[in-house]
This record gives C-alpha cells, structure tokens and sequence, in this order.
C-alpha cells in the first residue's frame, strides 16, 4: 500500500488542498498532532503524534504502510521543517519496503511571504529547527529579506542577533499564527521584537 505523507497548511482549513483531503480521507489510518487531525474530523481511525514519541509512532505509521493506506499529517509543508525527513531517515533505517507518496501543502513561510510581498527569489529561507542560530549571520547582511522559521520563540532569536552585532533598529517582521481568526503581522524593529511576547507558531523577517 501507501504512506502518505500529507501537507496540510499552515492551519487553517482554507488552506489544505483537495488533493490533501482526497488523499486523508482515503486512508485507513491518519497520524498527526492534535492540531492537525482537528482539521479533519471524518478520518476513520488517528493517532496523535507527540513530541515526546514522535519517532516511534512515525516508524509504527510507516510499518503500517506496508499492508494498508496510511497518511501522515505534517503542517505546512512535508518537505520544510516537516515529516518528510525522519519518515525518509525510519524507513531507511529499517529497510522498510513501503511505497511513499508527497502531497505538497501550503507552508506558513509562502504565507509570510506573501503577507510582506516579497517575492521568494528576492529572499533567503532559514529554518532554525534543530539547527544552530549561527547559521542567520551568513546571509543576514547580503541584502536581501531573510525569513526566518525560528526554534524558540521570535524575541529569543532577535536578541541573539542584537548580542551578534546586528543595529537594534534593524526593520524587522513577525508574522504570528497565520491563516487564524487571530493572525498578526507586525513591522518594527529588533529591539521591540526582542522586548515582546510571541506565539511560537511566528516568523521572523529581517528586512
């Protein structure tokens, strides 16, 4: 059969595809965290992921793959900050002869971006998740628009820059809970961001 591995937006239900939905519906059994499998209240039979077994039940979805139709949920995109890897790492690993399938999703950086206007080859794209900060100093000074997917909470990541030399009034943009009733994005510099409260679900921009 197939592990499906299922982008499903940023968060809200207008912004997971017909393909997504397709796909989920046909599935015998649906992974996914509490947030995502919300978006999808006919699923015939879920399984939450956490943070705490998340490689666990990633490998018991994908050893399910291999007689029946499973689907993975993964917000955004599979392929950013997503499933795709440690799905692609597991299966690898144990040798798993399972057939993968990639249902592309709308993630909250494209969203950010078009929020901002910026055109994505007028920018750089980092995700911090499970990787160093140190990595934002590189591209922060070439000119161009860095969007970040932070780690920690936006405020951390704009003091680490302001330790790092970066001019406290640096113009930067947060784009908070995106896609929700409550969605923000603010202008204003790292001095301020780095002095306020944020949502993790945030990113960062330094303009």
């Amino acid at each position: 059969m197939t592990l499906n591995i299922v982008g499903i937006g940023p968060g809200s239900p207008d912004y997971i595809t017909p393909a997504a939905k397709n796909v989920v519906m046909k599935s015998e059994v649906v992974f996914g965290s509490r947030r995502a499998l919300e978006l999808f209240p006919s699923a015939r039979k879920t399984v939450v992921l956490g943070a705490r077994d998340m490689d666990e039940k990633l490998g018991r979805a994908a050893e399910l793959a291999i007689s029946m139709e499973v689907s993975v949920l993964s917000t955004g995109d599979p392929g950013f900050s997503g499933v795709l890897k440690p799905l692609k790492r597991i299966i690898s690993s144990r040798g798993l002869p399972v057939r993968v399938k990639v249902v592309p999703g709308i993630s909250s950086i494209q969203l950010c971006a078009a929020r901002l206007l910026i055109p994505w080859d007028d920018a750089d794209v980092i995700t911090l998740h499970g990787r160093d900060e140190e990595g934002i100093l590189d591209v922060i000074d070439n000119g161009r628009p860095t969007i970040i997917l932070p780690s920690r909470n936006p405020s951390k990541t704009a003091a680490f820059l302001i330790e790092c030399g970066l001019d406290p009034e640096r113009r930067v943009a947060v784009c908070e809970r995106l896609s929700y009733p409550d969605e923000r994005v603010l202008k204003s510099t790292l001095r301020d961001v780095s002095e306020s409260e944020f949502s993790y679900m945030s990113i960062l921009v330094v303009l």
